[in-house]
């Protein structure tokens, strides 16, 4: 007599029976290895479009041009991100499609990790130091004489309190004899300042133009600060001020009779930001010219972007270079110029 084969209670299997039963709502549905390697594909695909085209970005709708273009460097962080993300999907085409992002960020940056310095620090004939002072600087006193301790022929300085500019006209005094009286915005030169004047990019002092009298013959510099910008979730990153000022300094800097030209300050706004092309393409960036590095001076406890501007036209750049913390948000900026 044949006998069944004894199944234990715990190792059968219970047969399924009647139709399928449907997935439950809302459970996620797993992408399938070939699916994920494609989507990070495109993403990468995305990724260096947006860098390779980001002069193409419209400044409609929260000027979101010039909001990507502030930070833009920070774009080659997609990178590492979809590589990951290629190599836990183990996608061979993902991993491919990750050097079309980071041959975009190399275009644009690659040149900007090198030093470009021809000279050391303040060799040339004409130097230069930019510094947004910060009107709350706790330590102004100390501020002015790191400055001075540059050596510059000619200190461009902005957010000027009234309440700390004696400690400024005090320190300043014995190297830098010859000032602009200006608010808000100053000049200090070893070299005699002509033709001061204030320049009227906003209803208040925001930008001083003055002809320094060098050895090497005279030269116009530009000192300015340009409208603050702000990032509200309702106006998105508000930069009309900013704009419209950069619009007027770029006429007076195209009117300016000498051919050597400086303008420097607080552009609140990078070099790539299309928004300021009025005044970048008529010049060149000191920091682009000659500097190492990106040069970020904001914020100085942790620079991120390059707001603090020096750009020159007639001259040549040997050197560009950011100087150490001083008890301000902003770094300082160098350059030093062949004239």
């Amino acid at each position: 007599m044949l006998s069944t084969p004894y199944r234990s209670e715990t190792t059968r299997q219970e047969e399924p029976s009647g139709p399928p039963q449907p997935r439950p709502a809302g459970r996620f549905r797993a992408v399938p290895a070939t699916g994920r390697g494609r989507l990070i594909a495109a993403g990468a695909v995305c990724a260096a479009l947006t860098m390779a085209l980001h002069t193409w970005i419209p400044n409609g709708a929260f000027n979101l041009g010039s909001l990507f273009q502030t930070f833009l460097p920070w774009a080659g962080l997609s990178v590492p991100v979809l590589l990951l993300a290629a190599a836990v999907g183990r996608s061979r085409l993902a991993a491919v499609a990750v050097l079309a992002p980071l041959t975009a960020w190399g275009c644009l940056f690659g040149g900007t990790l090198t030093d470009k310095r021809s000279e050391r620090p303040g060799s040339g004939d004409f130097t230069v130091v930019s510094h947004n002072v910060d009107e709350e600087n706790p330590d102004p006193a100390g501020t002015a004489r790191a400055l001075a301790a540059s050596g510059a022929d000619v200190l461009a300085l902005e957010e000027m309190s009234s309440k700390a500019t004696p400690a400024y006209e005090r320190e300043l005094a014995a190297g830098y004899p010859y000032r602009s009286d200006t608010l808000g915005v100053r000049l200090w030169s070893k070299h005699p300042l002509n033709g001061v004047e204030a320049v009227p990019i906003m209803p208040w002092t925001r930008a001083v133009r003055a002809t320094v009298e060098t050895p090497g013959g005279p030269v116009a510099v530009f000192a300015t600060h340009l409208a603050s910008v702000r990032v509200t979730p309702d106006a998105g990153f508000t930069t009309a001020r900013r704009n419209d000022a950069a619009r007027k300094l770029a006429a007076a800097v195209r009117a300016e009779p000498l051919a050597r030209v400086v303008v420097m300050g607080d552009f609140n706004g990078t070099a790539e930001d299309s928004a300021l092309r009025p005044v970048t393409s008529q010049m060149a960036s000191a920091q682009h010219e000659a500097g190492a590095g990106f040069g970020f001076t904001w914020p100085a406890r942790f620079p991120m972007v390059r707001i603090d501007q020096i750009l020159v036209k007639g001259m040549s750049v040997t050197s560009a270079w950011t100087l150490p913390a001083t008890g301000s948000d902003h770094l300082p900026v160098a350059a030093s110029l062949r004239l």
